[in-house]
């Protein structure tokens, strides 16, 4: 298997502080988070508490995850925030093995740790998030495509941003397709690129007035 050269930088740094079990083996689970990022969370959660970054010459937490682990802060919080959740809310998840019973993706764990504390989430959805994320182990883009919206619905102005934003480039898009191609005739394309300007220029002017 071709080796990343992350992977190949974790490795090195876990043979270099071979002498240091408790630094290696966190380095070693850092190599193989994807697939058993349960140990992974464990052994971040326990370094933050007890604070042994500092020991191994770091000047805070986030320095040691990014710099050593090559871990990003949005994902070291991820990481620990699912293992904190199942401990509290499925202890259960944490003894699987894996194989004959599956274990979430952490993503997943998040978006469910997040919709159980959303204020306002209606409590049936959120248990069949449960129930998707915990006993099915569906993974994050199938649950968020299919109950994002109901737990975490934006707002109407937003909405509008998210579509105007959309049209944008779509129009964009075409306009700048319709002045390269034959496959219509010249007319119709100038005809259709006009109206798509005064479409962009409407999206413009309305953007403008909400600023």
């Amino acid at each position: 298997m071709h080796r990343t050269k992350t992977d190949a930088e974790l490795a090195a740094a876990e043979a270099q502080h071979s002498d240091d079990p408790e630094r290696a083996i966190v380095l070693r689970r850092a190599r193989s988070f994807k697939s058993s990022w349960i140990e992974l969370a464990e052994s971040l959660s326990e370094v933050r508490r007890h604070g042994q970054w500092k020991s191994w010459g770091h000047d805070s937490f986030d320095d040691y995850a990014k710099n050593e682990l090559h871990l990003k802060p949005e994902t070291v919080e991820k990481l620990t925030g699912s293992f904190q959740f199942l401990q509290r809310r499925a202890p259960e998840v944490l003894k699987r093995d894996g194989v004959t019973s599956p274990i979430p993706s952490y993503q997943s764990v998040d978006f469910l740790r997040r919709a159980e504390s959303q204020e306002g989430a209606p409590r049936d959805t959120v248990s069949e998030i449960r129930r998707r994320v915990l006993d099915e182990a569906t993974p994050l883009p199938t649950v968020a495509r299919q109950f994002r919206d109901a737990v975490f619905p934006i707002d109407e102005s937003e909405q509008h941003k998210r579509d105007a934003a959309a049209i944008k480039n779509v129009a964009g898009r075409l306009k700048e397709l319709l002045a390269e191609t034959r496959a219509v005739p010249k007319k119709l394309a100038n005809e259709a690129s006009e109206a798509l300007e005064k479409l962009l220029g409407a999206l413009a002017e309305r953007a403008e007035k909400a600023a």
